[in-house]
C-alpha cells in the first residue's frame, strides 16, 4: 500500500521539482572558445561558466564544455543545479559577517553591507550575489583575474559563511547573546560621536 501511495506523489513531486527549477535564476559567467589541432586542421570546441540561484539563499555553479555553445551552456547547468548550496543571510539581503575565500591564486574579500548600498561586486562575483538574492554586499576581487577561480573562491567563502543561529547552538547560548555584541559596538560607535 505505501508503494502505491508513493508512486501517486511521484507526479506531484515532479511538478514541484519542474516549478522549481523554472523559478531559478541562470547567469552565464563566460564562453570560451578552445582549438585542438588534429591532421586535417583546427576542432574548434566551447567551455561555458554558468551560475544558477532560486534567488532566495541558494546558489551554485558549473561548467561545461561541449563542440557548440548551447550544449555547452546546458551541461553547464545541470552540473551548477546539482551542486547548489544554501547560503545563510542576514535579513534575507546581505551577508552575516566579512569573510575571505581562497581558491588557487584568486582570493575574495566579501563584506557585509548597509541597506541600499546594491551590489558592489565584479564580473562572476556579480553574477553569483544576483542569483543568490544578496542585495547589499561590497565584494573584492584581490589576484586572478580568472572566472573560473573567482568563482571558486567566492564559493568557499560563501559555504564558510556561520549564521549566528549556528554559532548560538554550537556554543549551547541564546542568538539574543550572540547580536548583543553587534549591537555593543554600535552604542559605543555612537557615544564617540
Amino acid at each position: 500500500m505505501a508503494r502505491m501511495g508513493s508512486k501517486e506523489d511521484s507526479p506531484r513531486r515532479e511538478r514541484d521539482r519542474d516549478r522549481d527549477e523554472s523559478e531559478l535564476i541562470e547567469k552565464l559567467v563566460g564562453i570560451n572558445r578552445v582549438a585542438k589541432v588534429v591532421k586535417g586542421g583546427r576542432r574548434f570546441g566551447f567551455a561555458a561558466i554558468v551560475v544558477v540561484g532560486d534567488g532566495k539563499g541558494r546558489v551554485g555553479h558549473g561548467a561545461g564544455k561541449a563542440r557548440e555553445v548551447p550544449e555547452a551552456i546546458r551541461k553547464a547547468t545541470e552540473q551548477a543545479r546539482r551542486a547548489m548550496v544554501r547560503v545563510p543571510l542576514r535579513e534575507g539581503r546581505t551577508l552575516h559577517h566579512d569573510i575571505i575565500g581562497h581558491y588557487g591564486s584568486g582570493r575574495v574579500v566579501l563584506r557585509a553591507a548597509k541597506p541600499g548600498t546594491g551590489i558592489i561586486a565584479g564580473g562572476p562575483m556579480r553574477a553569483i550575489f544576483e542569483s543568490l538574492g544578496v542585495q547589499d554586499v561590497v565584494a573584492k576581487s584581490v589576484g586572478t583575474s580568472n572566472p573560473h577561480n573567482m568563482i571558486k573562491a567566492t564559493f568557499r567563502a560563501l559555504t564558510a559563511m556561520v549564521s549566528p543561529r549556528l554559532i548560538a547552538s554550537k556554543r549551547g547560548k541564546k542568538v539574543s547573546e550572540i547580536l548583543g555584541r553587534r549591537d555593543e559596538g554600535k552604542d559605543k560607535d555612537e557615544a564617540r560621536a
